[in-house]
């Protein structure tokens, strides 16, 4: 499960990041077609957005599984290495429990949208719920990985492994 959740969050990731590159390419011709050639495209501005959107959701498994979200190390540097593993045990089932609630929530703002058959409010009228589905898809790959990160750091290291200088 582990060697899976690292593979998909790391493609996840690349895809991500090819997504906010299409980002920019779209609202750079926008930038180009409204005030060079005077003919604004109907399609760039919500295409960018859903793309953001999108990328943002997929990317924050592979973020975790990384260690690259947000960190405060200010008080963990200074704990010793099982206070440490505590703290970022505590901050992982945080990340999950988040995770959990934004799934719950989610599914509940995708069934109503299905049902309603709400969509933008944009000449391009796309259906809401092709970017709601991005908040529990990836919700749900991000709780995956926050399970996984917990067991990782929950194993004990192996015996014949070598630990950083300055390291209790």
């Amino acid at each position: 499960m582990a060697n899976f959740m690292d593979r998909l969050g790391d493609r996840l990731g690349v895809l991500s990041a090819w997504m906010f590159f299409a980002v920019g390419g779209m609202i750079g011709y926008e930038v180009v077609a409204r005030y060079v050639f005077v003919a604004p495209t109907i399609w760039a501005e919500e295409m960018s957005r859903f793309f953001q959107i999108w990328a943002t959701y997929l990317a924050a498994a592979s973020l975790l599984h990384r260690r690259e979200l947000i960190r405060i190390t200010m008080v963990t540097n200074r704990l010793g290495d099982t206070g440490r593993r505590m703290a970022e045990v505590v901050s992982l089932a945080i990340i999950a429990a988040f995770s959990a609630v934004a799934i719950w929530y989610g599914t509940d703002i995708l069934r109503e949208s299905i049902a309603f058959g709400r969509a933008t409010s944009t000449m391009l009228s796309v259906p809401r719920w092709m970017t709601e589905s991005a908040i529990p898809l990836g919700f749900g790959i991000l709780f995956l990985q926050c399970l996984v990160e917990i067991a990782r750091v929950l194993r004990p290291p192996p015996e014949d492994a070598v630990r950083p200088p300055g390291r209790a």
